[in-house]
């Protein structure tokens, strides 16, 4: 009965729309959104990074449910925009929720499925009887060089979960994870910014993994697509989550309320656990819900949940703010103001 017992997310409230990116770099804004079918993106205020954002997190999904901060004996954070090189944002959040100083910590990297890969390993630590509970954190503040592609869709955000056996509102029944060495995307140490291999990151690189551990749950479960009333995939973009759902015969209804991109962007490690928090924000008793994520260089972490009784019992959801609620929350940029949060201009 491994699962999550209560959830948080942060969403700055800046914005940048697609039309003032492009207009700036002389783009065809119309054509960028409707290749990438995003239409702004989430910013950082300029005293938010990815700790603040895990943070935040962590303590939106304690005000839900009383967990003694004492009980929490790990804590993860992935993200691939972690503020420092070698000092863990684990420990900061571990502080912040007053789960030090007798708790383990680490900072994961595995491009945009880190926060994922955090929750298999909370897991395994609760299942093991290691310790009562553990908090997964999957944050980014993407980046994203002028005038790239990415920069349309490269967003901030990020959600927190506590894993743990102790009544959880939804029981994760199964994971299983799909790895390869595909260069689809890399930043190497002391680079500003990433870089893509292009033609690799559609099939060799996202749908080949999505595909490939969506394949394997479905499988391992015994379920097919109908089985399911919710489905969260990692969203680079809003097309590439549609195409994958459609090719695994997911439909439109079971993917739209955890499909943020269009409104958000792409918020790497924190993708996926934000659509997830979209999900429990609006999931009742016996919901089923099938995830899976993705991480450049390359994989896709898989998930089959069950939503219990517990989530109407045992948290109050209206203690945190909703997902649609950050959302609808925000404040919008100009291109050089944005440029100023992002770091982009150097003095």
């Amino acid at each position: 009965m491994v699962g999550i017992i209560t959830y948080g997310a942060y969403i700055p409230r800046y914005r940048i729309k697609v039309e003032e990116i492009a207009r700036v770099w002389g783009a065809n804004a119309a054509e960028i959104k409707g290749g990438l079918g995003v239409s702004e993106k989430a910013v950082p205020d300029y005293d938010e990074n990815t700790a603040t954002i895990a943070v935040e997190a962590a303590r939106s999904a304690l005000a839900r449910r009383a967990v003694d901060p004492a009980e929490i004996k790990a804590v993860y954070v992935g993200s691939e925009s972690h503020p420092y090189a070698v000092k863990p944002t684990a420990v900061t959040v571990g502080e912040a929720i007053g789960a030090t100083p007798v708790m383990t910590a680490a900072d994961y990297e595995f491009a945009c499925k880190a926060g994922t890969a955090g929750i298999q390993t909370a897991m395994g630590l609760v299942s093991s009887g290691m310790m009562k509970y553990a908090v997964a954190i999957g944050a980014d503040t993407a980046q994203g060089a002028p005038g790239d592609a990415l920069e349309y869709t490269a967003a901030a955000g990020g959600a927190a979960y506590v894993i743990g056996n102790d009544d959880p509102i939804a029981v994760i029944n199964h994971t299983c994870s799909f790895s390869t060495d595909t260069p689809d995307f890399w930043r190497r140490e002391g680079e500003d910014y990433p870089r893509h291999g292009g033609r690799f990151s559609g099939e060799p690189g996202y749908f080949k993994h999505v595909t490939g551990a969506a394949h394997m749950m479905l499988e391992y479960m015994g379920t097919k697509p109908a089985d399911y009333d919710y489905a969260v995939f990692h969203q680079p973009n809003a097309k590439f989550p549609q195409k994958g759902a459609a090719m695994l015969g997911f439909t439109h209804d079971q993917i739209k309320t955890g499909l943020l991109a269009p409104r958000l962007g792409n918020t790497y490690s924190g993708a996926v656990p934000l659509g997830l928090a979209a999900v429990l924000d609006a999931a009742k008793p016996g919901d089923r819900i099938f995830i899976t994520s993705y991480g450049s260089g390359s994989g896709s972490d898989a998930f089959d949940l069950t939503v219990t009784d517990a989530i109407l019992d045992k948290i109050d959801r209206s203690k945190g703010p909703s997902v649609e609620a950050m959302l609808a929350c925000a404040k919008y940029l100009d291109y050089a103001v944005y440029a100023r949060h992002k770091g982009k201009i150097k003095v």
